[in-house]
């Protein structure tokens, strides 16, 4: 019964027995022994008091069915996760140490576990949000990932989150921080005078009152549907990122946008141009498909030669795929088609998801590989 409901992947290396917790969205628990990763069924977001029972339960089940006792216990870097909370007190009940593993870190680490990589490799982490080593929300980020070890070598240009994390449930308030970044902030009440916040949200802006940074590639998506209308109000997980991609698709395949990007010497990727080109086509009336497809391909373009310039920089060959965005197959596949040269290799999720279910496997690889390292 136990193999019926747990899944397993082969490990690179063989190490000490790992209990990873994962993240707060689509947890999954991870335990290893030996070379094998045992990865539980999904337990879901851990917003409710009967997810975290489950994760619980599944801890007990997992270590009990499959008679393995953690040497090490990793967690997101978030103190505020119930996953991290009960992984510090669980590893304080059975004494034994923690490790606390960066958000896009692991997501990379899970897509090398699959293709059984061990050397350094380039990671593009795209997501809605992990905390950063900086304390700042990341979400859109190349990484030079070494096993136990990385460095975040580039990310997206920041927007600020007017709100904080409300900012992710309404689109519009992402829409109104590029009015804002572009010294359009006084459009902001006129474009979105059917919001009763807007004139909060303006002042908050131009305050730069609770507007947090973030590098997020998932907040850039909402920003695009809040300029062109799209899901102003989110009802659930990436409504208007789906509905952009389903817009996009519809079109079809259009040329990217001449300049729609820029790549700073200190390689972020800013995509300004690109929003300026959306607010410019929606004041125009123009079809809301072919913006949406616009969108996409200028993306594509954007991540592909920022990925590119890297590879060539620290002359690493390896592009490993990770996080949530990579869901929409329009930008997988317009991504990798922009890639798919010699000597690129392109690494994606096959046996699991790239999205936060991956979590916990690539927590339980950084602590095996941190640990071989050490032995």
């Amino acid at each position: 019964m136990v193999n019926a409901d747990i899944g397993t992947i082969t490990l690179p290396k063989s190490g000490p027995a790992v209990l990873a917790c994962g993240a707060w969205l689509k947890n999954t628990i991870c335990l290893t022994q030996g070379n094998t990763a045992y990865i539980s069924p999904l337990i879901g977001d851990l917003n409710s008091a009967n997810a975290r029972y489950i994760l619980d339960e599944t801890v007990r089940y997992m270590c009990q069915s499959l008679n393995i006792q953690p040497q090490i216990v990793t967690h997101d870097l978030h103190p505020d996760f119930y996953s991290t909370q009960f992984a510090c007190t669980f590893a304080q009940e059975n004494n034994i140490p923690t490790l606390g593993v960066q958000h896009h870190h692991a997501h990379i680490a899970a897509i090398c576990v699959e293709h059984a990589v061990m050397q350094p490799v380039l990671g593009l982490a795209l997501d809605g949000v992990g905390l950063g080593t900086d304390q700042t929300s990341w979400g859109g980020e190349f990484l030079l990932v070494d096993g136990a070890d990385f460095q975040r070598i580039g990310h997206l240009a920041t927007l600020a989150l007017p709100g904080g994390d409300r900012a992710a449930r309404e689109p519009w308030r992402m829409a109104a921080a590029v009015l804002a970044k572009l010294n359009r902030g006084d459009e902001i009440l006129q474009r979105f005078a059917n919001q009763s916040a807007a004139e909060t949200v303006s002042s908050m802006l131009l305050t730069g009152v609770n507007c947090p940074p973030t590098s997020s590639m998932g907040r850039l998506f909402d920003a695009a549907a809040g300029i062109l209308g799209i899901n102003l109000i989110q009802t659930h997980e990436a409504e208007a990122a789906i509905h952009l991609q389903q817009l996009a698709e519809q079109h079809g395949q259009v040329t990217a946008l001449t300049e729609g990007y820029k790549i700073s010497e200190d390689n972020i990727l800013d995509f300004s141009p690109l929003l300026s080109n959306l607010i410019a086509l929606n004041d125009e009336n123009c079809d809301v498909s072919y913006a949406a497809a616009l969108f996409h391909s200028t993306l594509a373009a954007g991540l592909a030669d920022w990925a590119k310039s890297l590879s060539n920089k620290l002359n690493i060959s390896k592009i490993a795929l990770g996080g949530g965005c990579f869901h929409n197959a329009l930008l997988l596949h317009l991504l990798t088609d922009k890639l798919d040269t010699e000597p690129l290799q392109i690494l994606t999720a096959k046996q699991i998801q790239p999205d936060d279910s991956a979590i916990a496997l690539g927590q339980a690889w950084v602590a095996i590989a941190g640990a071989l390292i050490d032995g």
